[in-house]
This record gives structure tokens, sequence and C-alpha cells, in this order.
């Protein structure tokens, strides 16, 4: 059964619960404790609960969206010092969280240890191209070395520049700048994500919620420690939070929610923006608040995300955080795509952003009854610098130091597209009678066992009770709406949303895979 289903169970058991406490005249303080209670017992994370079945499982599927920015005119930055003018190309579309949590232990301390393995499908049809297409981007090599290796040692840089006939940009395929290809300067392999594919996340610790059901699901260690170690301060160091797919039940939206992003190396929050309505679900939208990036002029908590003085103009620089502490000191910064909420200067010093917030924020949508994360977009930008010198030949037109957008990712799962219905768990409009028995073969033993014993209800007038969603993948996935434009379009500044209807799909399709039209 797909994750949506065992979700579709835990959710429809918390409504049943309601209209048959509500319905049935029981008083509402006595609806709310066993509203309460089934939810409590089947959100912890051990075997036999709704919440393990959905933990422990792939689930619904985890998409990467590539856009790769394209540098127009290489030629011009590299002999007048012009300012770099890119396009982004794509979105090129992977599958990359499909396998089941791997090396499963749980704990006496009411915690589990386990791995979130990577992978990275290519998906023909919710791409614009294939990943043979060339793109000229910034050499990782050159831009690598002249910030790792100390100015009175960059004529060497200079010297392996010229002897392997590279320069400041180069033209790779997509693939190669994605997940890797062999640089002849560094006799070695780099790529934007090398170490991705076919590895592991983690391991990660996290509590079970067996005896604090608020606690479930927090990370209690990333990789044997409960500090990052990349900061040196206890605050930027702290693990905070869930990994984001889930939060612990009865989410009150006056409160942020955290979580821990390995991508980025930190913990972050998000706040409560509005109520909304997914597929017949009203779920607590959550964003990242502007100030997450701010400079520490704005917000003093993000001082020690401050490690360079130069490239962040005396921590004053925003929109940006310098991941090269956990990145082997590479010069590699994340942010926001297109630099949403940035500094002025870091779009001024390339040319053809356009950073837009619907299209480019970071969102989760969360049923707050449950704590489960339905629906997300996390948008993350990887950029690197370089700045000039006298010595290196490709980099003595640069006139200042250049945070150089290299690729943005849109991140999202696989939207559920048919209603609770679909499920043949539907709560629908109705007159007279509910049936619980018509709506329960979907759940487990435990809840299935529990409504039997609920009295039925009846009401004169109609009413409509909240349609849960499912997943609508078949096991040949020949059917889907794809997160991504079609056809010849070969650049788009904004990702499609996931969550339209079947309805939506196109009807023609690519490689026996139906893709969405925007």
């Amino acid at each position: 059964m797909g994750c949506c289903n065992r979700r579709c169970g835990l959710i429809a058991g918390a409504v049943v619960g309601a209209l048959v406490a509500i319905l049935g005249g029981i008083l509402f303080p006595v609806g709310d404790i066993i509203i309460q209670g089934t939810v409590e017992t089947e959100a912890v994370i051990e075997p036999g609960t709704t919440a393990y079945e959905n933990w422990v499982a792939a689930g619904a599927k985890v998409y990467r969206q590539f856009w790769l920015f394209d540098v127009m005119n290489p030629l011009e930055v590299l002999e007048y010092g012009a300012t770099p003018a890119v396009v982004e190309r794509g979105p090129y579309t992977y599958m990359t969280r499909y396998l089941a949590r791997d090396n499963i232990t749980f704990h006496l301390n009411h915690t589990v240890t386990f791995l979130l393995p990577n992978g990275a499908i290519f998906e023909p049809s919710m791409s614009v191209g294939t990943e043979d297409d060339k793109i000229t981007s910034l050499n990782l090599a050159v831009a690598g070395a002249y910030s790792a290796i100390p100015t009175e040692l960059h004529s060497i840089v200079e010297t392996l520049i010229k002897t392997t006939n590279s320069s400041l940009f180069q033209r790779r395929t997509v693939k190669e700048l994605l997940f890797g290809y062999t640089d002849p300067i560094l006799r070695g392999d780099v790529g934007f994500f090398l170490d991705y594919n076919q590895t592991y996340d983690g391991p990660y610790d996290v509590f079970t919620g067996k005896d604090d059901i608020a606690k479930v699901g927090k990370i209690d260690m990333w990789k044997g420690s409960r500090s990052l170690g990349f900061w040196n301060d206890e605050y930027c160091d702290k693990l905070n939070g869930t990994d984001a797919s889930s939060f612990p039940p009865f989410v009150n939206k006056k409160e942020p929610l955290f979580f821990f992003s390995s991508d980025i190396c930190r913990s972050v929050s998000a706040s409560y923006e509005s109520t909304m309505n997914l597929k017949g679900i009203d779920v607590y939208r959550y964003s990242l608040h502007p100030s997450t990036l701010a400079s520490p002029l704005d917000n003093p908590d993000n001082k020690c995300f401050c490690s360079n003085m130069k490239t962040t103009k005396n921590c004053t620089l925003a929109g940006v955080l310098d991941i090269s502490t956990c990145q082997e000191g590479r010069p590699v910064y994340i942010s926001l795509p297109h630099f949403l909420h940035g500094s002025p200067s870091l779009r001024t010093d390339v040319i053809g952003l356009n950073p837009h917030e619907e299209h480019h924020k970071t969102f989760l949508d969360v049923e707050p009854t449950t704590g489960f994360t339905l629906n997300f977009a996390k948008r993350i930008q990887v950029n690197m610098m370089y700045g000039p010198s006298k010595v290196i030949t490709v980099l003595k037109k640069v006139k200042d130091y250049t945070i150089f957008p290299l690729v943005w990712l849109n991140e999202v799962k696989e939207i559920c597209t048919t209603y609770f219905e679909a499920c043949g768990c539907n709560l629908a409009k109705s007159e007279g009678d509910v049936n619980q028995q018509s709506s329960s073969f979907l759940f487990s033993d435990r809840q299935r066992h529990w409504m039997m014993k609920q009295p039925r209800c009846s009401r004169r007038s109609s009413y409509l009770v909240s349609r849960c969603w499912t997943s609508y993948s078949r096991t040949d996935s020949r059917e889907r709406c794809s997160p991504g434009g079609v056809g010849d379009q070969r650049s788009r500044s904004v990702g499609a949303d996931f969550s339209q209807d079947k309805a939506t799909c196109a009807k023609g399709e690519t490689k026996g895979r139906r893709a969405f039209r925007p």
C-alpha cells in the first residue's frame, strides 16, 4: 500500500473519530480525547503503527528539478571584464528518493537509527532535453583552486591552467556538471553533486515518540553526533527539529517548525503563512522567513554563520550561506534561487537573475492533526566564488569577488492527485447515515476495530467532510503529472507546481509518460 494510502488512513481516522464524537452526541472534550489518543498511538515510530508503515517505506517518490545557468558571454568576461550574463536552462528532472530507509535499528532510549539512500534516475518526460545537452558554466577547478591555494602559490595554478588549456568557463553536458567528470587540472572527479548518486545521507538518530509524542521524528544525532561541528558555535551547530518529512502531531500554527537540512549543513525554521486546501484537506503552509539568510546586521543570530569577511563584505552580505566548512574547503555558497531575499549586489554582479517569491521560496504543507508533511518544495541555489588575481591570467580582468550561480534545484514530492474517494474511503457529501464500514477498509485492524465499535450517526441535512488524497501512481508510471515543461522550451524561469490535478496532465505522452504542460 502506498504512503498516501497509509496517511489517508491516519488522517481519515481522526476525521471519522471527530464525526462519530460530534454527531453521535458525545461531548466535545471526550471526542478530543478519542482523537488525540488515536493519533498519538498511531504516530509513534514503531512496528505496527500507521506512522511506522509510512516512515519505513520509500513512499511517494521525490524528484529534483535542476535549472543550470548557461553563460552567454564567456569571451567578453575574459577579455574585457564584462559582467557575466546567464540564462537558466531547465528543468532537468531526476527521481532522487525512491528507496526505503536502510539499516534501521531501534534503541532502548526510544530512538531509532537509519540511513537515507540517495539516487538519481533521469526522467526524460519531465525534462526539457537530455542529459547530453551542453551548458557553458564556471570551471569548478579554476574557481576552487583560486580559493583553496594561497595567493603566493597562484603561479602554480596559472601553470596548471595553461598546460591543460583550461579557462574560467567550460562547456560540459548536464550529466557531467551535475554528477561528475574527470577534471584535467585536478586529475580527479568533480561535479555539482558528485557524492550524491548511490550514496547515503546519515546515519540519523531520531526519537520514536514512544515515551513523549512531542518528540516524535525529532533528530537526536546525525552521523553519530549531537553537534554539527561546522560552525564553531553551539547555536549554529545545533541539531534542531526533524528532517521535515513530518513533525509531532497537533501542530500549533503560532509556533515555528524547526528542521535540519544536510544540503545546507544547518537547521532552519519555517513560519506559518496560511491555511490552504490541498486536495480536500486543510493544511498549514509554512515557509522560510527572509531572516533565515539575512546578514547579521538584520539577524544577529546569523553571525556565527559568517566565516569569510572578504566575500561577505564584513558580514553585511545578505542572502547567501558560506558552506565551505562542510564542503572540504570548496568555495560553495548556498542561497535561494536567483538570490531571492539577497543583497542587490548579488544580482548586479551577474546579469539575468530575476527572483520571484512564489516560484523560488521554500515551503512545507503540513497536516496539523498528524504532523505529516503532505507537500513541499525545497528550493536551493548552489553558487561558487571567484575573484581578481594579478597572477592567474583568466582572472586578471575580474574586478571584484563574485558569487556565481551554478544551478538551482526544486526538490518536490510526487503530489497525490486523486481524492480520498479514489482510495475507497470517501467521507463525502451524504444524506442520512454515515456508514463507517464503507470507509474503513483501508485502515489498520486496530483502527477498523475501534471504528466498528462506534455508534452510527445521522444528520438530516447534508454535509461535506474533508476529502483525503492519495497517490496517482501506476506501477509502470505511465501516467503522472510532471513538475516541469516539455517540448522545445529550453529555458524556464519557474517550475510548474507539482500539485496539479490529474486532469491537467497533457494528453500527449512522451516515451510512455505523461507530461504537464503549463
